[in-house]
């Protein structure tokens, strides 16, 4: 396993390819390099050299910035997930689907869909 840094840029590797609908196969064919490289950034097995991740913010359309976000939070994150046991929802795939989404709606749809949502956990605050 990686260190810290790797595992938190591999994890931002995968949510973005998600986000996009990326499959690793092409995001790798973007890339120039195997699907397995690409499940090895993710889990933070391998490094990813600053070349290798200019290619990748490219492929993913962000900034190389992008995969250091949070990176100084991480382990506070790390540490209230555990407590909350909700750390992964991100990384579900029926997550990434709804947010995918969401997206692509106009603005109004996504806000009348964000109040409806409030409205059925039963939240009364719209903030």
């Amino acid at each position: 396993m990686g260190t810290e840094i790797d595992v938190h840029l591999g994890k931002r590797l995968r949510r973005r390819r998600r986000l996009l609908g990326l499959t690793q196969q092409q995001l790798a064919g973007a890339c120039g390099v195997r699907f397995q490289q690409i499940q090895k950034y993710e889990c933070g097995a391998n490094r990813i050299s600053a070349a290798r991740l200019w290619q990748l913010s490219e492929a993913l359309e962000v900034p190389v910035a992008y995969f250091y976000d949070g990176l100084s939070a991480a382990a506070q994150e790390r540490a209230a997930a555990c407590e909350s046991g909700g750390g992964e929802v991100l990384a579900s795939k029926e997550t990434m689907d709804l947010i995918r989404a969401y997206y692509q709606l106009g603005e109004r749809p996504r806000r009348r869909l964000l109040d409806l949502a409030k409205s059925l956990n039963g939240d009364g605050e719209h903030g």
